[in-house]
């Protein structure tokens, strides 16, 4: 019985590596740069010795994001705040009482004094709760022009990776940009970004200092119930 359970075991881990090993590989997929269609591997229209339809720009147009694979900079200036506070506070108060009773029509009598009931209740409860939060995250980042939709709106991502003295430092973006919000100097602010997804995370030993094991998570989860 051993055999076949260890077999199992191994079976599942190795399932689970290979599910986490796709899932990473599909993420760094998701923010891979996005290079322009190569010139020699792309056939051209004929349109005269000067004037070509697949690489032209306006005259007096702007050095602006447009086409697929150009870079865009993105202005990160995001900055969020929120809090919440809530009281409850309830009281009820009951009294019932209830005369003698009789029988035999004459009341019910104990050691001569006349027999009756009462009752009383109290309850009171009292809940305050209070939650805040503010993030920030400011910087640039430069990304690449992924695809270009019907709208003529642009679809960016990209990330930017940092080796620092003791581990890695990584920023991604992806979302929709319009044309109409690019600056002259192609840069926009995060906050123009549509369906925007900015993820700054950190690799090595300071991040795992300051990352919970394991079992300290579980003892800290929803599951635990002590």
């Amino acid at each position: 019985m051993a055999a076949p359970f260890a077999s199992f075991v191994i079976a599942a881990l190795a399932t689970l590596l290979s599910a986490c090993a796709g899932m990473g590989a599909r993420e760094e997929l998701a923010y891979a740069p996005t290079y322009p269609d190569d010139a020699s591997e792309v056939e051209l229209p004929m349109d005269g010795s000067l004037f070509s339809a697949a690489s032209s720009r306006d005259l007096f147009a702007d050095r602006k994001a447009r086409l697929v694979g150009d870079i865009l900079t993105i202005n990160l200036t995001e900055r969020t705040q929120a809090s919440k506070s809530s009281s409850t506070s309830t009281t009820k108060d009951d009294s019932v009482d209830l005369g003698a009773p009789t029988l035999f029509g004459k009341e019910t009598t104990i050691n001569g004094r006349p027999l009756s009931f009462g009752l009383n209740s109290a309850r009171e409860f009292t809940g305050e709760g209070q939650s805040s939060q503010s993030n920030q995250l400011t910087g640039q980042i430069t990304v690449t022009v992924a695809q270009r939709l019907r709208n003529g709106a642009l679809l960016v991502r990209g990330e930017k990776l940092l080796n620092i003295n003791q581990g890695q430092e990584m920023v991604r973006i992806s979302g929709i940009v319009r044309p109409e919000d690019i600056a002259q100097d192609n840069t926009v602010s995060s906050t123009r970004v549509a369906d925007a997804r900015i993820a700054y995370t950190g690799r090595g030993t300071l991040a795992d200092a300051n990352t919970q094991g394991w079992l300290a998570r579980f003892f800290n989860s929803k599951w635990m119930p002590f």
